[in-house]
């Protein structure tokens, strides 16, 4: 584009040196002896200055566009600050993240995968994550007993639809269900520990035993 640019402007001096010539031919009407021709007259040395200076505000009007599409390019492909978030420990140390996969890898059956529903909702509702899924491990033979998979009813609640059992529609509404009735039967009177729940709970004094094995296998595994 520079190059282009010197080219008129090369061209425009010569033009107009051609013109002034000329006028000065038909001024003395006569045969021009070139070497006695006033070059003053026709000021070269103003228009060189012109010239160059032209060229030189080219070069410096395209060293800033050069510079300004340079900045955009940066701007546009530079990478964005990257932020990486706190560490947020739910319960025993423990991202909500690393809690569903630990909790993940000891449920099975229709319960398997599931981990984080159980993770989120007992951490929201203020209940031991190991103590819920023991219980839910146990009652459902780990996810594969007859009510866990037709009536999605993992805690054993009685109720109507599925016999004598509570039916819930979806595996979600089932695993909430276990958690809302804890929180309403028994953390809302204070049984929190696994001894308390089971009196209430369970008929079998050996609940609690069962209960706890699960939950130090979760823990550990």
């Amino acid at each position: 584009m520079i190059k282009g640019k010197i080219m008129s402007a090369i061209t425009l001096m010569i033009g107009i040196m051609m013109i002034s010539i000329g006028m000065i031919i038909e001024k003395e009407n006569q045969r021009v002896d070139f070497n006695k021709i006033e070059i003053q007259e026709i000021d070269v040395k103003n228009m060189a200055t012109s010239a160059t200076r032209f060229v030189e505000d080219e070069k410096e009007e395209s060293k800033e566009e050069t510079n300004d599409l340079l900045t955009a390019v940066v701007m546009e492909t530079a990478p964005a600050s990257v932020i990486i978030p706190p560490r947020v420990e739910v319960f025993e140390g423990m991202t909500l993240e690393e809690l569903t996969e630990k909790l993940n890898r000891n449920l099975g059956g229709i319960l398997a995968g599931h981990g984080d529903i159980i993770a989120s909702y007992s951490i929201e509702k203020g209940e031991n994550p190991y103590l819920v899924a023991a219980i839910m491990i146990h009652e459902t033979g780990n996810g594969k007993s007859r009510i866990a998979n037709e009536c999605y009813n993992f805690g054993g609640q009685k109720g109507s639809g599925c016999g004598m059992y509570k039916k819930y529609d979806t595996v979600e509404a089932g695993l909430k269900g276990i958690m809302d009735n804890l929180y309403r039967n028994y953390y809302a009177y204070g049984l929190t520990t696994v001894e308390s729940i089971g009196s209430k709970y369970a008929e079998s004094k050996d609940w609690p035993n069962k209960i706890h094995y699960f939950m130090n296998k979760i823990r550990n595994n």
